[in-house]
């Protein structure tokens, strides 16, 4: 987040001032803003309204205000190791381009929704009581005619200046204030005459809109609501009656809580707050009873896909196409690797694997380097954005969907590549439906290459009928029978109403554990609470043992849930969609099933991805109720009727490239020399509005030219795997002679936050946050940070002590490393700005300058191109200001 305020920089001609100001670059750009200036009543300074203290903005760095180790009385803070692995969470369960999406463990400014929730509603509040009172337009229309009556009368002589004092007059030369005139111009290939796809209509994320699900996905949940508005009332009493660390408590002897006390003891069952659960999430490895009692050689064995080994290499090798179908567990992914290996296709060529998310690219080749008694990055390897691990020895490589679309980049034939398995395609991710679409005429070009596409039970038929008929092959699975049950009426509250048939199973159901499908971390928690609060009501009820999983679920926290439960004691397992196809968990009799997920969605309009609760799928409901009949039969329970079930919900769920930001995926397919994407072989085409919005963000950004071809910056953005915004930055930093700032600040902007909030300690670490802070810019507050920590030398302690995370710092080091050997590659000259860090405003804004915000009101800007409104969020460093920017990008 940046401003732009040309007083303050007439005052105070500071470098960090902010993510750019909208300083106009010198480049050409879409828009074409002209500059009027009018007298303006100059900006109040922050006085009071400020924060305590906040970094200034120096023009040498090494003046730049730094904490210091004994700015904190109270005890050092300590990461934790399920902090780290939070961390690790965080990076490694977001998709190939950094966005995290679903349900983050570790979300350290999470609360900050709430906050700007509640803040929204006291606007509102405040708004209604002053409907009568005179509108900021007239407010300022007032100003202005004071102003020209007061300048008439110095003018005409009738007054002196003396008689105005020194709030009655406008200081002419720092009042002044910057207008846009913003041009929205289009280029010529998208003036509406052009199709780009055969999907012209958009494709809605909901069947329905009106429907009972619909609407109540809207609402959310009454419960969660309720509990949340609790939780923060208890924290307001706590903190309005909490002395420590104040001038009162110092002189009572009242000492700061060290954070250790938070944690509940051993024996503190009856004292548990709502991160009990914690202590089930807490091992870094976990195994279930059968994979403790067995030998790996012993565990391939029993697994389905290792019965049907010789059918199934006889299919592909009979085959250059083969979609193999089996359900989660069945050893399709670990086992067909090993099976090729051993067949001799390493021989010829690599053997790839293709994963949807990073963190199953890096697990599963963990996995099979054990079972294969090697070294993780020898004859098996992984690779993901900025992290590579193989060698010149690696035979068997796994990796994320977009680093083999990277790939094609380089060699289009996919030469080094013998197999290819394309693996959870039932997901249909994005990279994954625009590889099989270019993997489908690479195998038109090269008839030795095999193709294998991976699948659970559903879409199977599709992939067939995509790949011209390609054979299916069935791994049998251990399945049973599952009774589905239908709600007998919709179900407004849906966290209720699964509490309350959670405990309808333990009180009237025969053994067996029970699977609860929620949509995110505070629904999961918020049921674990309830669940548990309102078994307490019952007259001596069974034991039961409530664990929550969410996430994209590492091995750090697979521990508990495989842990077979104790006897006469039943399991009830919370869990996101994650447990659909993801995991399995033995002992599961009964699912129940809320109906939701959430869901990524793009607007185009605001040009942004959001993440919407909705209804699931036809698809994602069989997948759901499957889970109850894999030991045994078993009992669903869907908390919707049978008619919503085939009226409200889709058969199957919205491919990922319907529904999401496609300029990524237009940029790559340009650089391969796709110059019409309407014909481009894709599954599902994605809609028009969408690949408009792509093309025009791209144009804007000077990646394509009039008439929609790559432009040479345009290749050059492809070079770098990041959002083109960003790959913009780094391209424009060598003309503006930052290129050395830029890299530090789109290195941090790639990892997760660098700052440790422990729940604990929350002011504290804010306190310790906004010392960082560079009044202006989100971007160079990040710039301070790193900086700060170099000048440092790169310590831990440091790191610490002030409330930062190292594991993401020495992260953001080693993808700036990466990023330096890029530039290097391109031939590009490494500069520094030094001190002026005007310019980096300006580079900042030349790859933001299209989402540039006036303000409108209090709190309140609007978007110069699309008229949206947007608000400041509460982290941002220039939140709080005590005054508002004219602008920001």
């Amino acid at each position: 987040m940046t401003e732009d305020s040309p007083k303050r920089r007439k005052l105070d001609h500071n470098p960090l001032r902010s993510d750019d100001r909208f300083a106009i670059p010198s480049r050409p750009s879409s828009f074409r803003p002209s500059i009027s200036r009018s007298a303006a009543t100059p900006l109040r300074s922050r006085d009071r309204f400020g924060p305590p203290s906040r970094a200034s903005t120096p023009r040498n760095p090494s003046n730049v205000s730094t904490p210091r180790q004994n700015e904190f009385d109270g005890p050092e803070p300590f990461v934790s190791e399920e902090e780290s692995n939070a961390l690790d969470r965080d990076w490694y369960a977001g998709d190939e381009f950094g966005h995290t999406f679903g349900d983050e463990t570790h979300n350290p400014f999470g609360s900050a929704d709430s906050t700007w929730a509640d803040q929204q509603r006291e606007a509102a509040l405040s708004e209604k009581k002053n409907m009568k009172r005179m509108t900021a337009r007239a407010a300022q229309k007032q100003r202005d005619v004071d102003a020209w009556e007061t300048n008439r009368m110095l003018t005409s002589g009738v007054a002196q200046r003396r008689d105005f004092g020194d709030g009655g007059l406008e200081d002419d030369e720092e009042g002044t204030r910057v207008h846009l005139l913003v041009h929205d111009l289009k280029p010529p290939f998208l003036d509406g005459r052009t199709i780009f796809t055969k999907q012209l209509e958009p494709v809605p994320a909901v069947r329905d809109p009106q429907s009972d699900m619909a609407v109540f996905s809207r609402k959310g949940s009454r419960v969660v609501r309720e509990k949340r508005q609790q939780k923060e009332r208890q924290k307001q009493a706590q903190e309005a009656t909490n002395v420590a660390g104040t001038t009162l408590g110092n002189l009572m002897g009242v000492k700061e809580d060290d954070g250790d006390s938070a944690a509940p003891g051993p024996g503190d069952e009856g004292s548990k707050t709502s991160s009990k659960f914690s202590e089930h999430l807490k091992k870094n490895e976990g195994q279930s009873q059968f994979s403790k009692s067995k030998t790996l050689q012993e565990q391939r064995e029993f697994l389905p896909a290792f019965a049907v080994r010789e059918e199934l290499l006889r299919v592909i090798r009979d085959n250059q196409v083969v979609i193999v179908v089996g359900e989660t567990g069945s050893g399709k992914t670990t086992q067909l690797t090993q099976f090729l290996y051993e067949d001799g296709y390493g021989k010829i060529g690599l053997i790839g694997c293709t994963q949807p998310r990073r963190v199953a690219a890096m697990s599963v080749a963990k996995r099979v380097s054990e079972e294969m008694e090697v070294r993780l990055g020898g004859l098996v390897g992984y690779a993901i954005r900025f992290e590579d691990c193989t060698s010149s020895e690696t035979v068997i490589k796994y990796m994320t969907d977009g680093v083999l679309l990277r790939e094609s980049l380089v060699e289009p034939d996919l030469d080094k590549y013998s197999c290819i398995i394309m693996d959870e395609a039932h997901e249909r991710a994005l990279n994954t439906d625009v590889l099989m679409g270019l993997i489908k005429k690479v195998l038109a070009r090269r008839r030795d290459l095999k193709l294998i596409v991976t699948s659970a039970t559903m879409n199977a038929e599709r992939f067939s009928r995509f790949y011209g008929g390609a054979p299916e092959f069935f791994i049998p699975g251990r399945t049973f029978p599952v009774d589905v049950q239908f709600s007998r009426s919709p179900c407004e509250d849906y966290v209720d109403s699964a509490v309350k048939q959670v405990l309808a199973i333990h009180v009237s159901q025969g053994a067996g554990d029970i699977l609860v499908f929620m949509t995110g971390q505070e629904d999961i928690e918020i049921t674990c609470d309830l669940v548990e609060e309102r078994l307490k009501l019952l007259n001596d009820p069974p034991k039961l043992s409530i664990l929550p999983i969410y996430s994209q679920m590492p091995a750090d926290l697979q521990a508990k849930i495989f842990e077979r439960a104790e006897p006469g004691v039943r399991k009830v397992i919370v869990a996101t969609n994650i447990a659909e196809t993801s995991l399995t968990v033995d002992g599961i009799m009964y699912v129940v099933d809320a109906g939701f997920s959430k869901l990524k969605v793009y607007n185009p309009r605001m040009g942004m991805d959001t993440l919407q609760i909705t209804p699931i799928s036809q698809a994602n409901a069989s997948q759901r109720s499957g889970r109850a009949g894999r030991t045994g039969p078993g009992k669903a329970f869907r908390l919707y009727t049978e008619l919503a079930f085939k009226n409200d919900l889709y058969i199957q769920t919205i491919p990922e490239i319907q529904r999401t930001n496609l300029s990524n995926t237009v940029l790559l397919l340009k650089s391969l020399g796709v110059k019409d994407l309407l014909d481009f072989d894709f599954m599902d085409p994605p809609p028009q509005d969408t690949i408009t919005t792509s093309l025009f963000d791209l144009w804007a950004l000077g990646a394509l030219d009039n008439i929609g071809d790559l432009t040479t910056l345009g290749r050059k953005m492809t070079s770098f795997p990041m959002d083109p915004s960003l790959a913009k930055l780094i391209l424009t930093s060598e003309e503006y002679g930052c290129s050395e700032e830029m890299l530090t600040i789109v290195s941090m902007l790639s990892v997760p936050s660098v700052f440790y909030r422990p729940k604990e300690r929350q002011e504290e670490s804010d306190s310790a946050r906004e010392k960082f802070f560079v009044a202006e810019s989100d971007h160079l507050t990040l710039l301070h940070v790193y900086q700060q920590w170099k000048s440092n030398g790169y310590s831990d302690g440091w790191c610490v002590r002030h409330f930062l995370h190292p594991k993401a710092l020495r992260r953001a080091k080693e993808i700036r490393e990466q990023l330096l050997d890029i530039m290097k590659f391109q031939k590009m000259d490494l500069t520094s700005c030094g001190t002026d860090w005007d310019v980096i405003r300006k580079c900042i804004c030349s790859g933001y300058y299209h989402q540039a915000a006036k303000v409108k009101g209090i709190g309140e800007y609007v978007n110069l191109r699309t008229s949206v409104t947007v608000q400041l969020h509460p982290t941002s460093a220039l939140y709080g200001l005590g005054y508002l920017p004219d602008y920001v990008a």
